[in-house]
This record gives C-alpha cells, sequence and structure tokens, in this order.
C-alpha cells in the first residue's frame, strides 16, 4: 500500500495548524500486503523507539500489524484485543499504546444520523453487506450492552464467502450480544433484494461490500425497495457509488435517511488524532476541520 498519494498528506498540514500541534510532519510507511512479520516489526520498533514518533494511523495492515507486534505494545484496549487488530498507535506517560478506532470512528458517525432512541422506538433491524472490517466495527458499536435497550432488535449480516461471516460470528459470541444476529452468505443481487424487503420500516442498511469503489455495481437490483423511514449508509464516499445513487433515487418516496461515507472518514482520523496528541475532537472541531478537508480535498 502506497500513502504518498492520499489526500490526507495534502489535509493534515492545514488540520495541524488550525489545532495549533505545533512543529509536527506526517510521513508514511509503505508496505506489500500481507508482508513478512519482520517487516511489520521493524517499522513497529522503530516507531516505539524514536521519541519523535508520536503516534500513527494503521490502514490495511491492521490485522497483520497486529498479529505480528502485539508483544510490542505496552497497552492493547479492549477493541484491539478482542478484534485482533490495530488502527492507531499512540505513547502516553511512557506506554507504546495500540488502538482499534472503527468502533468508535463508526459509533460517533452513527450518532450524527441515528436519532437517539431510534431504535426502541421503531424496532428496526440492522441489514449490513460485506462482513469486513467496517461492518464489523458498526456492529460491535450496534451490540454495545450500555445502550440497553436502544439497540436493533436483530442484525443481518450478508457476505459472499463464509469464512468473514464465521469470523464475525466468533467475535459475536465472545461479547454474549444478546440481539438475534443472522450471517448468510450470498453474492446474488436478487437475494440481496428480497433482504432488503423483509426488514421493517426504520432499519438500517449499510453497504459495506466496497461495491461502487473498488469493485463495480452494488450488492442490490434497481429492483430493490429500501424499507419505509430506512437509514442508508454508503460508507465509500467516492467511486460510482451505485448503492449511494440507488437510496437517493427512492429518498423522497420511501422517507430515507441517506449518509455517504465522508464523515466516517472524517471521525476515522479524528479519533487517531485525538489518541496521539492528546486533544480533545468536540463536534464543532470535527465540523471545523471537516470544512478544512473539503477546502483542501477541492483546492
Amino acid at each position: 500500500m502506497t500513502t504518498g498519494s492520499s489526500a490526507i498528506m495534502r489535509v493534515f498540514p492545514a488540520w495541524a495548524k488550525h489545532l495549533g500541534l505545533g512543529d509536527v510532519a506526517m510521513s508514511g510507511h509503505d508496505l506489500p500486503i500481507h508482508a513478512e512479520p519482520k517487516l511489520y516489526r521493524d517499522v513497529v520498533a522503530s516507531l516505539k523507539k524514536d521519541p519523535l514518533d508520536v503516534g500513527g494511523l494503521v490502514t490495511t495492515h491492521k490485522i497483520d500489524l497486529y498479529s505480528a507486534c502485539s508483544d510490542l505494545f505496552d497497552y492493547a484496549d479492549p477493541y484491539a484485543e478482542l478484534c485482533g487488530e490495530v488502527s492507531c498507535l499512540s505513547k502516553r506517560n511512557g506506554d507504546f499504546r495500540a488502538h482499534a478506532m472503527d468502533p468508535i470512528s463508526s459509533g460517533r458517525t452513527l450518532a450524527e444520523f441515528v436519532p437517539a432512541g431510534h431504535w426502541a422506538a421503531t424496532g428496526g433491524h440492522a441489514l449490513l453487506y460485506g462482513a469486513g472490517g467496517s461492518n464489523l466495527a458498526i456492529s460491535l458499536d450496534l451490540l454495545r450492552a450500555d445502550k440497553g435497550d436502544d439497540r436493533p432488535a436483530r442484525i443481518v449480516v450478508v457476505n459472499r464467502s463464509r469464512d468473514r461471516l464465521e469470523s464475525m460470528r466468533a467475535l459475536h459470541e465472545q461479547l454474549g450480544a444478546g440481539i438475534e444476529i443472522d450471517y448468510v452468505e450470498n453474492s446474488d443481487p436478487a437475494e440481496n433484494d428480497r433482504l432488503l424487503a423483509s426488514v421493517p420500516a426504520g432499519s438500517l442498511v449499510v453497504n459495506g461490500t466496497g461495491m461502487g469503489k473498488d469493485t463495480p455495481g452494488s450488492p442490490i437490483s434497481d429492483a430493490g425497495v429500501f424499507p419505509q423511514g430506512a437509514l442508508v449508509w454508503e460508507l465509500n464516499y467516492r467511486g460510482e457509488l451505485d448503492f449511494l445513487h440507488q437510496a437517493r433515487r427512492q429518498q423522497d418516496a420511501r422517507g430515507l435517511v441517506v449518509e455517504d461515507g465522508w464523515r466516517y472518514f472524517i471521525h476515522g482520523w479524528t479519533c487517531v488524532i485525538e489518541q496521539v496528541f492528546d486533544v480533545e475532537m468536540t463536534p464543532q472541531v470535527v465540523d471545523e476541520l471537516s470544512e478544512i478537508a473539503l477546502r483542501v480535498r477541492g483546492a
């Protein structure tokens, strides 16, 4: 994976200035996908040793890096231990720390468009297309025990291969979710349309497949009908975004709330910056950083 062309390389200096972080810079460490464990250990050990390296964000290598380097961390947060992955590295009071921030960033994003009390009031379900890391993180936030009754009445996870579903099931069983969860192996858009029609009004429907960005198309066909009053979340914010366009065509008629992945991208980075630099990310600050990123991105 390469980091040099990422938009964050242009965005971060503007964010650092706005936040008053001082003389800081971002640099990337590019490694091949599923690199040899020694490569991960060399990078992480260097980061741990160098006092000028204050932390980092991990993208594609989250699971492989944690597997190769777990003994190098003085602290791993509960989500990192549960999921066996790391998306954020930070240092605090002499400790080198590993965090899995995706459940936090997905939770903060959901809180922006899912009204408080929504699940208890509607009895809606969550239909998650894709069983990758993003939908796993979303499911972990939805299953939080501290939410009490304000959780989906049921979660349906759909994935084209069985292994990801079984991995997700194993993590859910560790949590003792207390909610009905169905794991559906399927790649047929017509069957996904049927599943879409089977969830009640007010349900959350998420495209976490990568289709519409990493691969062409959408998990559903153009004949798919969203539930009345559904909360529809396309996790991508760039690309063809077929699923997003399908939802927007039904938005008025079906009373849909439709979100793309921009705020998820923003929260993903701001959660890491919060940990690395020990700064508070209030809703106002996040909004300001989002506006800055939009300006820099469009420049």
